[in-house]
């Protein structure tokens, strides 16, 4: 079993949310109450909850994990492969490599 986490560009994960792929928001709330990812699927569990809310993430998805910057995505999608996802990905750069592409953004959340 592959036990390595992939990562993917801001553009691969582009194509993936347009293709119905989870996100998953790893920061806490008061940072994506500031600005979010405008994406149609996509949830936030803080990493600091992580842990205990991995029992309510569907393994049947296709999930994309993201962040600030990637790295808090990065430890979220380890703990999922550790614990037999194996369609998670993380995205490289977080919500800054997406502002710097032109991503679709939104104030808030919900």
């Amino acid at each position: 079993m592959n036990n390595q986490v992939i990562e993917i560009s801001t553009e691969e994960a582009m194509t993936k949310s347009q293709n119905g792929s989870l996100f998953i928001d790893v920061r806490e709330a008061d940072e994506v109450k500031d600005l979010s990812y405008d994406v149609q699927n996509i949830i936030n569990i803080p990493l600091s909850l992580f842990e205990k809310s991995i029992n309510e993430i569907s393994k049947d998805k296709d999930i994309v994990l993201v962040c600030r910057r990637g790295g808090r995505s990065f430890r979220a999608t380890e703990l999922l492969v550790q614990n037999g996802f194996t369609k998670v990905s993380n995205m490289e750069g977080g919500i800054i490599k997406w502002v710097e592409n032109n991503f679709p953004v939104k104030k808030g959340f919900n």
